[in-house]
C-alpha cells in the first residue's frame, strides 16, 4: 500500500464525475470552521491505515465537538452517518477514512442526506476496488479494477467497461456492455 497525499488546497476542476480521490490515495484536510465533525473510519477494511488519517484530523481539531464513529463495515459506515445527519445544523462536516469505495458509498449518504460536497472531506487509504453498476440488469459488482477496466457482471455475466462516471446518488460506478454496438 502506498502513503496518502495530504491534499492542502482543492483540487483543480475536473472534467469527470469521479473525483480525484478515487483514483489515488489521498488525505483532505479537516475543516477548521465547522462546528461539528462526524469522523467516520471504515475501520474493517484496514484499520492500520485509517487510524493515522483520524488521529491527523482529531488532533487538528483540537478543543471542537469531534464525533468520531469507528465502523466495521460500509454498511455501519453509512447508518452512523445517517444517524449523526438527524440532528445535524448549519456548520456541521463530515470526515471520511476508508477506501475510495466505502468513501464513495459514505459521500452518497452524505448527499442523499443533503450535504453539499465542502461539508465533507475523505482521506482514502487504497483505490484498487471499485462497485460498478450494470446498466443491462442492474446489479452491482465490487471487484479489484480501475477504471476503464473490463469486469464480468455478478448479474448478467456481460463483459461491462468500467466507464469514468461516479453516480452520485448510489456511489457506484457506471458499467455497460464493452462491445454493445457489436452485439
Amino acid at each position: 500500500m502506498t502513503s496518502p497525499v495530504t491534499a492542502s488546497a482543492p483540487h483543480p476542476p475536473h472534467y469527470t464525475s469521479v473525483p480525484d480521490w478515487t483514483r489515488e490515495p489521498v488525505v483532505q484536510p479537516a475543516d477548521p470552521l465547522g462546528r461539528v465533525h462526524t469522523v467516520i473510519e471504515v475501520v474493517g477494511e484496514d484499520p492500520a491505515a485509517t487510524a493515522p488519517v483520524v488521529a491527523g484530523w482529531v488532533a487538528g481539531l483540537d478543543g471542537r465537538d469531534v464525533r468520531h464513529r469507528a465502523c466495521p463495515d460500509t454498511a455501519a459506515a453509512v447508518a452512523a452517518l445517517e444517524a449523526d445527519l438527524v440532528t445535524a445544523k448549519v456548520g456541521h462536516r463530515v470526515l471520511v477514512a476508508g477506501s475510495a469505495d466505502a468513501c464513495l458509498a459514505v459521500r452518497a449518504a452524505g448527499v442523499r442526506g443533503g450535504l453539499a460536497d465542502d461539508e465533507m472531506a475523505f482521506g482514502v487509504v487504497s483505490v484498487e476496488t471499485r462497485t460498478v453498476w450494470c446498466v443491462h440488469c442492474s446489479a452491482a459488482t465490487v471487484a479489484k479494477l480501475a477504471l476503464d477496466d473490463v469486469v464480468a457482471c455478478s448479474g448478467c455475466e456481460r463483459g461491462l467497461l468500467v466507464y469514468p462516471h461516479v453516480s452520485r446518488r448510489t456511489g457506484r460506478h457506471l458499467g455497460f456492455m464493452v462491445d454493445a454496438e457489436e452485439a
